[in-house]
């Protein structure tokens, strides 16, 4: 068995349990959001933080859920890979993983009351369904990851709507410059959902889900990949052409060694465990893309 398979021991168990390769997805939008209300109010800080604990918070409640499920549905086993393996290798409790994603449910609502306060109470709907589809995604009769939309409704929940949410609360309003800039951001965050099936496609299948990559075959998963890496990048160069954003967003280029390695290795390898690298990749080249898409926000705010 191999390293990345052994049982954990300690606080590695419930670190695991959280996916903290996924984590980056919910601060890179919120920090994202937070940038482009610069353009338009003073930033609150505590509302910045707190929006971003309660992202973080979902996420990794998503997580659990997502692990919890996949046990209790058969599809999770000791050899299972991209996997907290907090039930299946370290002998946690169902019940437990339960309990622990409802705990951080509540503490998310909490954080979310706080913001509704401080912006509108209009979010209360959109945080609550935020948080439904969080639990329905694996949760539920009909879970969304079992089906071909799997990666529209992470795109556009975890990808977009954050980046939205997150610009709102701060200025009251979305403009039109931020639902241009959450585009990238939602097709990098499907791509992490698009990049995991993939990896995972045999076992899926196995396991009756119809994913994407099951409904189009590896190849074609590989190909619409790329194509969300292409059209990311492509987007803020043709953004910066038409004068929407300074030329200091063009640091996103400086992550594009990221997604040139995680489809060369999809393409050579096929092998869950060989191509897990090209999995990390994937979510690197959403954390770096979008913070570095801030960054230059930032930076062609000041400068």
């Amino acid at each position: 068995m191999s390293h990345e398979l052994k049982a954990d021991t300690g606080w590695r168990v419930w670190w695991k349990l959280t996916r903290p390769h996924t984590l980056t997805a919910s601060f890179a939008p919120v920090f994202l959001g937070t940038m482009i209300a610069l353009y338009y109010a003073n930033i609150n800080w505590p509302l910045f933080l707190a929006m971003l604990f309660a992202c973080l918070l979902i996420q990794a409640a998503t997580n659990m859920f997502n692990e919890y499920y996949d046990f209790a549905r058969g599809l999770d086993h000791e050899e299972s890979v991209g996997i907290g393996g907090a039930i299946v290798r370290n002998g946690v409790k169902p019940k437990t993983v339960m309990q622990l994603a409802l705990l951080l449910y509540a503490i998310a609502a909490f954080l979310g009351i706080y913001i509704c306060y401080e912006s509108s109470w209009l979010l209360l709907i959109v945080g609550a369904l935020s948080m439904a589809v969080g639990y329905f995604y694996t949760g539920g009769p009909y879970p969304i990851a079992y089906t071909p939309f799997g990666e529209l409704f992470s795109g556009f929940f975890m990808g977009m709507l954050i980046v939205l949410i997150a610009t709102y609360i701060q200025v009251g309003t979305v403009p039109n410059f931020a639902i241009l800039l959450s585009v990238p951001s939602a097709l990098l965050v499907a791509g992490i959902m698009l990049s995991n099936n993939t990896r995972d496609l045999v076992e899926d299948k196995a396991g009756g889900r119809k994913t994407m990559a099951i409904l189009v075959g590896r190849k074609n998963a590989i190909s619409i990949l790329a194509a969300y890496f292409i059209i990311s990048y492509l987007w803020i160069v043709a953004l910066v052409i038409m004068q929407v954003v300074t030329p200091w967003t063009l640091l996103v280029l400086l992550s594009i060694k990221k997604p040139i390695h995680a489809i060369k290795l999809f393409r050579e390898k096929e092998n869950a465990i060989e191509v897990a690298p090209a999995m990390k990749d994937t979510a690197l080249t959403n954390t770096i893309f979008v913070f570095l898409l801030g960054i230059g926000l930032l930076l062609g705010y000041y400068i």
